[in-house]
């Protein structure tokens, strides 16, 4: 009974809204695949049969229904060098190694890595991939006459008026259908989806890549296979949390790597290129109403449809349609907010959310800029927490015996504070370390107290060091040396 009421919550809720979404989206991966396939140096048959393949394997095994996943650009990148230097089957093999790769980082729950992205870098990843999505439209714009021009800005003028009628047919759609055949009963003359590459005839097979299977091979693509597994889960895993918060419900990280990896895994059997999750599609297919894994599938599926039995139809699509589409993205995906909150945000917050996006525009590598944003946003938590210790002394009336009452927090940012905080040349008879509203939490935080306590009996007092909480305690035992006999000085951390 469970199962069944997950499955039909999964595939089964307000079916029209799917498939019309699922529609939309499959129009819209068409072009994408094949610019991708251009970009890693491939035949468009790659790119399409491995948005087909990868979108129906993430529907039913993914963690997050209604995210759309494909070929995609970041994957796209990282393939370049290994077709031209050994050949197109050398990355169907690696393919299938990435997702080997993906498939134990599931196994293993990297997923839960999520958990250290601050939401301003996911705010920095989101505005950054809506500038490059915008950006990639630019080439479609240049040298063309001023009927494109025209046709994109009546593609924009249905996509956000039409709603207005109704909205059970998602807008984007219509602007594809009426576009498409205005252009085709009209005989202008536009750039179309058939001007950006030939289109498949016929279904993938299944068949193992012709590469030797030895130790060669391995080192070979084993390099390639890492960087877009990686690469691969980072963008799935954003664009998931991305989706959650658009959808208000939640996702499986860890299925969802599991997912990616299986679907990486068999397109390398289809003689296709490895892929991830698109935050354009994804995007595309929420705003559409689609909530549910059978858009995600009737999206793969009827992309397959598409190029394979109505090829000659959609060769017809105009480009223009397609752009406004894709332009309507990028205006619904950048975060606007963000801008004019600038001001009343922190400025650690601000500068982590732009340097995520700065990195990612400039270098169009989106695993570099998260790692940027997540790198700096450690920095400034670690500062912000340093700062955040208190060191307060009480002499005894006799200047016998002085106390130190640390609080706060101790480790590698904050121990040479605390460290500096004691005097080590007026030194009383006693000195009583109370630690009590403190936590140790590092090896450099008990290396710092060993320093204290044997500066201290250097110069002759006596040290007491109480209020240690039970972890705290717990590192001391193991990691510290002031508490054993014989303990020397040691270097300072």
């Amino acid at each position: 009974m469970i199962f069944f009421q997950s499955f039909r919550r999964e595939w089964l809720t307000n079916i029209p809204t799917e498939l019309l979404s699922g529609t939309l989206v499959a129009l819209a991966l068409i072009p994408e695949a094949i610019g991708f396939s251009i970009v890693a140096g491939v035949d468009p048959k790659v790119g399409l049969y491995a948005s087909f393949s990868i979108a129906c394997v993430t529907a039913i095994l993914g963690g997050r229904p209604a995210m759309i996943s494909a070929a995609t650009a970041s994957t796209a990148v990282l393939m370049t060098t290994l077709v031209r230097d050994h050949g197109l089957q050398y990355l169907f093999a690696a393919t299938v190694l990435m997702g080997l790769i993906q498939i134990v980082a599931g196994a293993l729950r990297l997923g839960l890595l999520m958990k250290f992205v601050s939401r301003s870098v996911m705010t920095g990843f989101v505005n950054a991939l809506a500038i490059l999505i915008f950006l990639a439209q630019l080439p479609q714009l240049m040298h063309v006459g001023w009927e494109t021009y025209t046709m994109v800005g009546a593609g924009l003028a249905i996509i956000y008026l039409f709603p207005y009628l109704t909205k059970r047919v998602p807008s984007a759609l219509v602007a594809i259908i009426v576009l498409t055949a205005f252009t085709i009963y009209s005989g202008i003359k536009l750039r179309t989806v058939g001007d950006m590459g030939e289109l498949p005839s016929s279904l993938p097979l299944f068949a193992m890549p012709q590469v030797p299977f030895s130790l060669e091979t391995l080192k070979i693509i084993l390099p390639y296979s890492l960087a877009m597994a990686a690469v691969g889960l980072l963008e799935s895993l954003l664009t998931a949390s991305i989706v959650d918060d658009m959808t208000d419900t939640g996702s499986n990280k860890n299925r969802e790597c599991v997912g990616q990896g299986v679907a990486n895994f068999v397109t390398g059997f289809l003689g296709a290129m490895g892929g991830c999750a698109m935050i354009g599609q994804s995007v595309i297919n929420v705003t559409a109403g689609a909530r549910t894994r059978l858009s995600t599938f009737f999206a793969g599926a009827f992309l397959l449809f598409l190029i394979v039995v109505l090829g000659d139809w959609v060769r017809q699509i105009p480009m223009a349609a397609l752009v406004a589409v894709m332009i309507m993205v990028s205006i619904s995906t950048f975060n606007w907010s963000s801008v004019t909150k600038l001001r009343s945000h922190p400025l650690s917050s601000s500068v982590v959310m732009l340097a995520t996006v700065v990195i990612v525009v400039a270098t169009g590598d989106l695993s570099m800029g998260v790692l940027t944003g997540v790198v700096l946003s450690g920095v400034f938590f670690a500062a912000k927490v340093a700062r955040l210790l208190g060191i307060v002394t009480e002499l005894s009336e006799d200047g016998r015996e002085i106390t130190y009452f640390v609080t706060g927090q101790v480790f590698f940012a904050s121990s040479n504070s605390l460290v500096d905080a004691f005097d080590y040349q007026n030194v009383p008879e006693r000195v009583r370390l109370d630690v009590s509203d403190a936590h140790f939490w590092d090896i450099t935080a008990i290396g710092a107290l060993d320093d204290i306590v044997l500066k201290l009996r250097r110069h002759g007092a006596r040290v007491e060091v109480i209020g240690l909480n039970e972890a705290s305690a717990t590192m001391v035992e193991r990691f510290g040396t002031h508490h054993k006999p014989n303990a020397r000085q040691k270097p300072a951390h």
